[in-house]
């Protein structure tokens, strides 16, 4: 009696495609649903707003150098403008211009009077983190990119250059919610970064430091 190999038996490749084909389809039926349900948990947990919060404010507070740049400058005045947004329920991002001065302490200058300082126009993206308590009170802290453009008075161009520098922001603050107005209060400490506005007199190596500004704050939010 002829007997045929296992390999051999007919149908035997089409019923195993067959079966195959018919697990891939059912894995990819359960498989459809589940990535919905993840999706949707995914945004569950980072709760994107239907109608993300926007505002502008402007800011008014104080800062200086820190290290070497901070020992030829004073604390100097500043006031901003930014425009933010929360797209999450807690987190949000903004942007915002940033005009300061700071008044130069240095002995080379002092027969120019009390007037020279250096002028700082900076630009800033922010990322925001934080908590909304009671539909009013929003604890955050942030971190950021920065650029900022340095300009001395005239009668310092002698010993302070023109620069361009970078800026690594780190925020820490307040907000409080009144219906559409909200009000604040901040810290930043920027890292500083292709620092050139001056250089050592004796070492002729451009002078170092990181900027630390406080800030208060009123705007609106819609």
């Amino acid at each position: 009696m002829a007997s045929f190999p296992v390999t051999d038996f007919p149908g035997r490749n089409a019923m195993r495609r067959s079966i195959v084909g018919g697990v891939a389809t059912a894995a990819l039926g359960m498989a459809g649903p589940a990535f919905a349900i993840e999706a949707q948990q995914v945004g569950e947990r980072l709760r994107v707003e239907e109608r993300p919060l926007v505002g502008v404010d402007v800011r008014l507070g104080l800062g200086d150098f820190t290290g070497d740049l901070g020992s030829n400058t004073k604390v100097g005045p500043l006031l901003g403008i930014n425009a933010s947004a929360y797209p999450w329920q807690y987190g949000g991002v903004e942007v915002g211009y940033e005009g300061q001065r700071f008044p130069i302490d240095d002995s080379r200058l002092r027969d120019n009077g009390d007037g020279e300082g250096v002028w700082r126009h900076n630009a800033t993206l922010l990322a925001k983190a934080g908590p909304l308590i009671d539909e009013k009170w929003r604890p955050f802290v942030g971190a950021g990119v920065g650029l900022s453009y340095l300009n001395p008075s005239d009668g310092a161009d002698r010993f302070y250059n023109n620069d361009w520098q970078t800026e690594l922001p780190l925020a820490a603050g307040l907000d409080y919610r009144f219906g559409n107005l909200v009000a604040g209060a901040r810290a930043t400490y920027r890292f500083v970064g292709g620092e050139g506005l001056l250089r050592n007199p004796v070492t002729n190596a451009d002078e170092k430091g990181s900027l630390f500004n406080g800030n208060v704050m009123i705007g609106g939010q819609f």
